[in-house]
């Protein structure tokens, strides 16, 4: 994710050289949006401590799948530790100065979990497209080792990435402390353009078509084979297919919720020169848009997983203190792991 602010030393240095006023007439209004913005910050903070804590504890959860969600969760919960709060100050407060060593600490971390995120909801509609289109090369090849391996290997090169690109573009010392603001050479802003939207979603919109083409093929194909039930096996293939079908639905719906949350932004920043003077204002509310994804996640998980909300039951009552807990059956007879 970048802000590409390509000769906008103009703008900061007027920003900072006017007198910061007040944005809201009453003290009320004023603290109602810090109010707001902490109660978004705590629901995106527990929301997704509560999926990291309910896929570690429970055995059953454990599978490829809910470990890249897991990361994903991960990258999430320290978007409302770390980038929320800055960023509803940013929006609230007229005029922040943070400091080079902090905008350049900010930035890091906001750049690092965009690309984080990004790439674990790409590897998500792999794991997915795999998933339904070799079930049982699936099954013998992707472990929870892989899954792990994938994960981290995302969190390396986001880190070592954006190490370089905020290094090569001069943003490790800041140029406009009210606003944190990023610089991008034309060069770089086309690189992270490919890099981190054009190319990742491009995959996942790819593949997530083909999942929906898979998908109809197999209710097809199960529709057919319970009106000639010569296979004894028919019945447990069919049930298996749903399961995929309704793993892949589910997860569909996060990846196209995320795409909502993030296309506006990138658009946003395609327009520079159509927005002009209105850019940073915009900017900042597609961007608001895009963190508050990380909020939505774990809605989604809430409202079409049935292992989460037994699982958000058990955690929250102190069922998970008891022994063997993890070992507590948290799938229903037709939930999806």
């Amino acid at each position: 994710m970048t802000l590409h602010n390509i000769n906008y030393t103009g703008v900061c240095l007027q920003s900072i050289n006017l007198t910061c006023s007040k944005l809201y007439s009453s003290m009320a209004a004023y603290v109602l949006m810090y109010v707001f913005a902490a109660a978004v910050v705590i629901c995106t903070v527990c929301g997704n401590l509560l999926v990291i804590t309910a896929v570690y504890h429970f055995k059953q959860l454990h599978t490829p799948t809910n470990i890249l969600i897991v990361s994903l969760a991960i990258s999430d919960c320290f978007v409302g530790v770390f980038v929320m709060p800055v960023h509803s100050m940013i929006l609230i407060e007229s005029c922040l100065l943070f400091g080079s060593t902090f905008c350049a600490l900010y930035n890091m971390i906001k750049f690092h979990l965009t690309f984080v995120s990004v790439y674990n909801i790409s590897f998500i509609a792999v794991d997915r497209y795999f998933a339904l289109s070799n079930p049982f090369l699936y099954s013998k090849k992707v472990t929870l080792s892989v899954a792990f391996i994938i994960s981290l290997h995302i969190w390396i090169v986001s880190l070592f990435y954006n190490c370089a690109f905020l290094y090569f573009n001069g943003n490790f010392r800041n140029k406009c402390p009210d606003k944190c603001l990023t610089f991008v050479d034309e060069v770089w802003s086309t690189v992270d353009l490919v890099v981190v939207f054009i190319l990742p979603c491009a995959t996942i919109i790819t593949l997530y078509l083909k999942v929906f083409f898979i998908a109809r093929r197999h209710a097809v194909l199960i529709r057919a084979a319970l009106k000639d039930r010569k296979q004894l096996d028919v019945q447990n293939n069919g049930d298996s297919m749903r399961l995929e079908r309704k793993a892949a639905k589910v997860l569909g719906i996060l990846v196209s919720v995320f795409l909502i949350c993030l296309i506006p932004y990138y658009i946003c920043i395609l327009l520079f020169d159509v927005l002009a003077q209105s850019y940073d204002s915009v900017v900042n509310t597609m961007l608001t848009l895009f963190f508050l994804n990380s909020t939505i996640n774990p809605i989604i998980y809430a409202l079409f997983y049935s292992w989460f909300q037994k699982s958000m039951k058990l955690i929250l009552t102190f069922r998970i203190c008891r022994t063997d807990s993890s070992l507590i059956n948290v799938l229903s007879s037709n939930g999806v792991p």
